[in-house]
């Protein structure tokens, strides 16, 4: 009888919840995949694609962490909005960076790194039917989040001849009227370009005017070239007014791995994001906030050294590229280029190229977005040699002959 009974049962199946089937599909996923398969294959694979910094942390945030891991303090649960000396730090240095005023408790929340801020936001703010302005190339993850609220994106297309910045008058009014949140990145990633303090007023007085919260992803804040210092969306009148900004430190202090990130600004969306995260986490490990408290108040010679490598890099890749005859213009931030793809491939297809011929891994854009097609991305994230030696394979091909 139970024999009879059990076999009549349907097979026991995992049934996804729908906002499962709704996330974008991870792109870098896809990517490293590709590159794996080549480097088990026994080639050497020059990887560009990622955006991975190749520098060790700073010997004395290394040492900070491994005095603060004996501490008994910071074995227990840390404080569920994290230390208030960690708030106080990374206060302290928007203040000296950017004569911007923070109130640690109030205007600062502390994140498991940039990205799930990035992410929580749109969970914060977004129901089911609204609409999300979301920069085309972008960082996919901003997609994530807004699947996960259930929301949709309006996209706005970066292009070279608005100097890779978003035109809001290009915007269908249905969009800006469903409009809840808008993101923006500068310098910005995948383009390297960087934004000026006038595009920073035209945004806030766009999202004054529409009822928009502004999200300013600042991830590469601390990297612009030519002696060109990137500005802090914080810094215009009536930013916190209209928006938050996002800042991490993986790319300043290459502490990818360590995820530390901030949201700043508005007290009201900082408070958002502090309960929702109540509800996920209990904070970083008190170690790791010590050290980033180090990193954030210590010396800054680090970040200055890490700023020239990666000029020195981008000086020398493009003098290369400009050899064999592939033409871009110079990235004024971050750490990546932004090159167009040659007549006759698609993005998708020259990285394809590159990858099986050159042993040479590249994002193609339009892993970024629809307005990505046409271009690469390529990362100043091996040593300059390395970065020369990329450029001669790519003659070997006979692209730009």
């Amino acid at each position: 009888m139970s024999s009879a009974s059990s076999s009549s049962k349907p097979a026991f199946s995992i049934q996804p919840a729908q906002r499962m089937q709704q996330l974008p599909t991870q792109f870098f996923a896809t990517l490293v995949s590709k590159a794996n398969a080549q480097i088990a294959a026994g080639h050497d694979v020059i990887n560009l694609g990622q955006g991975n910094p190749d520098q060790p942390t700073p010997a004395h945030i290394v040492k900070e962490l491994q005095v603060a891991a004996e501490n008994p303090l910071y074995h227990r649960y840390p404080p569920f909005n994290g230390f208030p000396f960690l708030k106080q730090a990374v206060a302290k240095r928007y203040k000296e960076d950017y004569n911007v005023d923070l109130d640690p408790d109030s205007e600062v929340a502390i994140l498991f790194g940039g990205k799930t801020g990035l992410v929580e936001i749109s969970q914060c703010l977004l129901n089911p039917g609204d609409v999300c302005l979301v920069p085309d190339p972008g960082y996919p993850d901003y997609w994530s989040g807004v699947a996960l609220s259930g929301a949709k994106m309006a996209f706005m297309p970066l292009r070279e001849s608005n100097a890779f910045l978003p035109d809001y008058s290009a915007l269908s009014a249905e969009d800006i009227n469903k409009a809840k949140l808008m993101f923006i990145n500068y310098p910005n990633n995948p383009t390297g370009a960087s934004a000026p303090a006038s595009f920073y007023e035209d945004t806030i007085r766009f999202a004054e005017q529409n009822g928009i919260v502004v999200a300013s992803d600042f991830a590469y804040g601390a990297l612009g070239f030519d002696g060109h210092k990137p500005v802090s969306f914080l810094q215009l009148p009536g930013a916190k007014e209209v928006g938050i900004e996002f800042y991490t430190l993986s790319k300043t202090y290459n502490m990818a791995g360590w995820r530390v990130g901030f949201a700043l600004g508005n007290k009201e969306l900082v408070r958002l994001i502090n309960l929702i995260q109540d509800h996920y986490y209990c904070s970083l490990f008190g170690g790791i906030q010590a050290a980033a408290a180090a990193a954030l108040t210590g010396p800054q010679d680090c970040v200055a050294s890490l700023l020239a490598t990666y000029q020195g890099r981008r000086d020398a890749l493009y003098s290369s590229l400009d050899q064999i005859g592939w033409k871009a213009q110079r990235s004024q931030g971050s750490f990546f280029t932004w090159l167009p793809v040659p007549k006759g491939h698609t993005s998708a297809s020259l990285a394809d190229l590159l990858l099986e011929q050159a042993k040479i891994v590249v994002a193609p854009g339009i892993g970024f977005g629809e307005s990505g097609e046409g271009y690469v991305r390529l990362g100043l994230l091996a040593p300059e040699p390395r970065l020369q030696e990329a450029v001669e394979r790519i003659a070997k091909l006979h692209l730009f002959d």
